[in-house]
C-alpha cells in the first residue's frame, strides 16, 4: 500500500452550511491532493471558499479545491449533473482567476442529468404545496432522482450527452412524460405568477433542441468518462471526497418530508472506494458549526432568531427557493443522532469558532411531555416517564420513511433544554473550552478548529 494513497471524506453532520467547502479547500492544500470527488447531491450545493488573497466563490458542482492549480473535479455516478449550470459556474470561476476550471472536470457516464423539464417540474411541485412546502433549492435534483427511479430506462445520463440527436429524443420524452404526470399540479398552479415560466418550459416544444445545442458547449466528449477513470485516479495519490447537504437532510435518515433526494452520509463515498478496490487509508471527517443553522422549512429545535444579528451570514442569502437562513444554539442531541446514523467518524472539524463569545448557548437535551401510545418511540428519555430527552432513536431499518415522519412529529413536541457555557474572555481559551465540551457531549475527537473562512484560519488539533 502506498503511503501517499489516502481518501479523506468530508461530510456535514447538520442541515448543511457547516463549512464543507472551506475544509475541502484546506485539506486539498494540506495533503497535496489532486482530485476532489463529488459523491452525492448535485448543483444545489453551495460550498463557500475564500482564498488568502480575498477571492470568494460558492462552489456548486466544481470541487471546492478548484482554486488550487492542477486540482481536478470528478462528478461520480452517484451525483446528479446539471450541465448548463456547470458552464455558468466555470464562467464565474474564470472571473475569479481560474480560467481552466472546465478543462479540469470529468463526469461519470452514469451520472443522472437534470434537464430543464426536471427543474421546472420540481419547482411546480413545491409551488403547488403552498404553505405545506417541503423545502427545495429549485435546481431539479430531487425531481431528476424521482423520475430516474420511476423510469430507469428513460433516464438521461451523462453518457447520452455525447449523442446530440439521442439527447434531444430523450429530453422530449421527459418533457412529455412530466407534463402528463403533473396534470394536477399544473391545474393547482394555474394563475400563479411564479409558476408561469415553469409551466411555459413544459409546453415549449423547442426547448429540447436548444438545450442539447447548449450542452454541446461544455464539450461532453472531453468531460464524460467511464467509471474506471476514477479507479485509476484513486491509485495515484490522495483524494478528497466532498459531500453535499448534511446528514440531517439525508433521504432516509433526515426528518421526513423536509429532506433531500440524496444519501448524505459517508456511505456513497465508501461505496465508490469499495467499487474500485481502494486499499489506502480512509479518513472520515464530520463537520459541524459552533452553532446550529438551517435553510428553509423543517425542524430546528434550538432556533433562536435573537442570535441572528450577532451571527452575520455574508455568503448565505435568505431568499430564493431555499427560504430563510435560520440559526440556533449548538444542538448536541442532533449531533449525536447524526453520528449514530452515519456510522460514526474518525474525527470532527468545528467551524465558525471565531464567533464564540464568553457566554455561549448550547443544548444537550430536550424536554417533552409523554405522548400518546407509540408517538414516543423515536425519543430516548432519560428515564421511563421522564420529560427529559437525551437522544433520538434511529430506525432499525435503513429505509423507513414512516419512522422518519414519526421522528419529525416527535421532534416538533420537543423543547430545547438550554445551557450557557462560561467560556471566558480569552479567545483561545474560549475555543478550547468549547471544543472540550463538544468532545464530551458527542463522544468524538475534534481534530480541526476553524476560526475563519480561509485555509489559513484552519488549525489541526491533537
Amino acid at each position: 500500500m502506498s503511503a501517499s494513497r489516502a481518501a479523506h471524506i468530508v461530510v456535514d453532520l447538520g442541515f448543511g452550511d457547516a463549512g464543507k467547502g472551506t475544509l475541502t479547500d484546506w485539506l486539498t492544500r494540506r495533503h497535496d491532493a489532486r482530485l476532489v470527488v463529488r459523491f452525492n447531491g448535485g448543483a444545489q450545493a453551495g460550498h463557500n471558499v475564500v482564498t488568502e488573497d480575498g477571492r470568494h466563490h460558492t462552489f456548486s458542482q466544481f470541487g471546492a479545491g478548484t482554486f488550487v492549480p492542477d486540482v481536478w473535479t470528478h462528478l461520480a455516478h452517484s451525483t446528479v449533473f446539471h450541465p448548463l449550470a456547470l458552464r455558468v459556474e466555470a464562467r464565474y470561476l474564470a472571473e475569479r482567476g481560474v480560467p481552466d476550471a472546465l478543462s479540469r472536470v470529468t463526469v461519470s457516464e452514469r451520472a443522472r442529468v437534470i434537464t430543464p423539464f426536471h427543474q421546472a417540474a420540481g419547482r411546480l411541485r413545491e409551488l403547488a404545496r403552498g404553505a405545506a412546502r417541503h423545502g427545495t433549492c429549485g435546481v431539479g435534483v430531487g425531481e431528476t432522482v424521482r423520475d430516474a427511479l420511476a423510469h430507469p430506462q428513460d433516464t438521461v445520463l451523462a453518457g447520452d450527452l455525447r449523442d446530440a440527436g439521442g439527447l434531444v429524443r430523450k429530453a422530449r420524452a421527459a418533457q412529455e412524460r412530466l407534463r402528463t404526470e403533473l396534470a394536477e399540479v399544473l391545474r393547482v398552479t394555474e394563475g400563479l405568477v411564479d409558476a408561469a415560466p415553469e409551466r411555459a418550459m413544459l409546453e415549449d416544444s423547442g426547448v429540447s433542441a436548444r438545450w442539447a445545442e447548449a450542452v454541446g458547449t461544455i464539450e461532453p466528449l472531453e468531460r464524460v468518462v467511464v467509471d474506471e477513470w476514477l479507479g485509476r485516479r484513486l491509485r495515484a495519490g490522495t483524494t478528497l471526497f466532498e459531500g453535499a447537504q448534511g446528514v440531517l437532510l439525508d433521504e432516509w435518515r433526515g426528518f421526513h418530508p423536509h429532506t433531500t433526494w440524496s444519501t448524505c452520509t459517508f456511505e456513497p463515498a465508501l461505496a465508490l472506494l469499495r467499487e474500485h478496490g481502494f486499499e489506502g487509508e480512509v479518513h472520515r471527517l464530520g463537520v459541524l458549526r459552533a452553532y446550529a443553522t438551517r435553510h428553509g422549512e423543517g425542524p430546528l429545535p434550538t432556533e433562536d432568531a435573537s442570535l441572528a444579528p450577532s451571527l452575520p451570514e455574508p455568503h448565505n442569502v435568505a431568499d430564493g427557493w431555499q427560504g430563510g437562513f435560520r440559526v440556533g444554539a449548538f444542538d448536541a442531541v442532533l449531533g449525536r443522532y447524526a453520528l449514530d446514523v452515519c456510522g460514526g467518524v474518525d474525527a470532527l472539524a468545528v467551524t465558525h469558532l471565531d464567533r464564540l463569545t464568553s457566554r455561549w448557548p448550547v443544548c444537550d437535551a430536550y424536554r417533552a411531555a409523554l405522548g400518546r401510545h407509540g408517538s414516543d418511540e423515536p425519543l430516548v428519555r432519560e428515564a421511563p416517564g421522564a420529560e427529559r430527552i437525551t437522544a433520538l432513536r434511529p430506525s432499525r431499518s435503513e429505509r423507513d420513511l414512516d419512522w422518519q415522519a414519526r421522528l419529525t412529529q416527535a421532534l416538533s413536541r420537543c423543547m430545547p433544554e438550554p445551557r450557557t457555557l462560561e467560556l471566558g474572555e480569552d479567545p483561545e481559551v474560549r475555543v478550547e473550552r468549547f471544543l472540550g465540551w463538544v468532545e464530551a457531549a458527542l463522544g468524538a475527537r475534534v481534530t480541526v478548529a476553524s476560526r475563519g473562512p480561509t485555509a489559513g484560519d484552519k488549525q489541526p488539533r491533537g
